[in-house]
C-alpha cells in the first residue's frame, strides 16, 4: 500500500518514549488511579495527568501549566499518554484539580508507594537504608496559609463534605528560620527528610517539614513508620543527631 505525502503524519517522541515506557513498567498510572480514584465520564484520568506532568518535566523544557496543551501538540500525545487522550484535555484546570487531590491524599504517601513498587520492579535491595535531612532556603515572606489558598472556595456555603475534606487534608509546613545546612541562616527555609536505599541510593521515602524542625525530634518516628510501611526489615543508618 502506497501512501500519498498528504496522508503521512509525523509526530516526535524523542527520548520521551523511554520515559513513558518506564512509567508504564512501574505502573504509576494505575497506582495513582487506585489512590485518587477515577471520575465517571472523564476524558483523561488522574494517573494519565501525572504521567503527562512527568513527561513534560523530563522533556527538558520550561512550560507553565497553562501551556501544557501546546506542549503536547508537538509530540505524540496519544501514543505516549494513552489512547484517546488529546492535548486539549491536559489543560491547567484539569491539572490543578488533580494536584489538589494528590495533596489531599498526601504526597509523601504517594511517593513512598510508587518508590517501593519501583524498587521491587527493578530489583533494588532495601535491606539497608540511609536517613538524613536537608534544608532548602527560599526568598520571600510566605505569609499565606496554604489551606486557605487551596481550599478557599470550599469555605463558601455549608457544604459539609467539602468542609470534611479541608479538615482531613495534610497541614501546611512553616517556611521559617532554622539551622541552615546550606549556610544561609539569613533566609527562611524548609526541610526535606529523605530515606534512600543502601543499594544505589534510590530515594524511597520523601517528606517536607517546617524550617525549624530538628532531626532529633522526628528521626525516630520516621524510622519506625518507615519500617512499618515497608513490611520488611531494613537496617537504617542515620547521623548522630537522629
Amino acid at each position: 500500500m502506497k501512501l500519498k505525502p498528504q496522508e503521512i503524519g509525523i509526530q516526535n517522541i524523542d527520548h520521551l518514549g523511554i520515559v513513558a515506557g518506564i512509567i508504564d513498567s512501574i505502573g504509576i498510572v494505575e497506582i495513582i488511579n487506585e489512590l485518587i480514584g477515577v471520575e465517571k465520564d472523564e476524558k483523561v484520568n488522574a494517573g494519565q495527568v501525572v504521567k503527562a506532568m512527568i513527561i513534560n518535566g523530563l522533556g527538558f523544557v520550561s512550560k507553565p501549566l497553562y501551556m501544557f496543551p501546546e506542549y503536547f501538540e508537538t509530540i505524540a500525545c496519544e501514543h505516549l499518554i494513552g489512547t484517546g487522550v488529546k492535548p486539549e484535555y491536559l489543560n491547567d484546570d484539569k491539572l490543578g484539580r488533580v494536584m489538589d487531590k494528590l495533596f489531599i491524599k498526601g504526597l509523601d504517601t504517594i511517593f513512598f508507594i510508587i518508590a517501593v513498587k519501583a524498587a521491587k520492579k527493578f530489583g533494588v535491595s532495601l535491606s539497608t537504608s540511609h536517613l538524613d535531612s536537608s534544608s532548602m532556603h527560599v526568598h520571600g515572606q510566605y505569609n499565606t496559609s496554604l489551606p486557605e489558598v487551596i481550599f478557599e472556595s470550599q469555605k463558601i456555603g455549608n457544604n459539609q463534605e467539602l468542609e470534611e475534606i479541608a479538615v482531613k487534608s495534610p497541614k501546611e509546613i512553616t517556611i521559617t528560620y532554622g539551622y541552615s545546612r546550606d549556610h544561609r541562616p539569613d533566609l527562611k527555609q524548609f526541610i526535606i527528610e529523605r530515606i534512600c536505599s543502601g543499594d544505589g541510593d534510590i530515594p524511597i521515602f520523601l517528606k517536607l517539614a517546617s524550617g525549624n524542625q530538628a532531626d532529633s525530634s522526628c528521626f525516630g518516628q520516621i524510622a519506625v513508620e518507615y519500617q512499618k510501611q515497608l513490611e520488611v526489615n531494613s537496617l537504617i543508618v542515620a547521623d548522630s543527631a537522629g
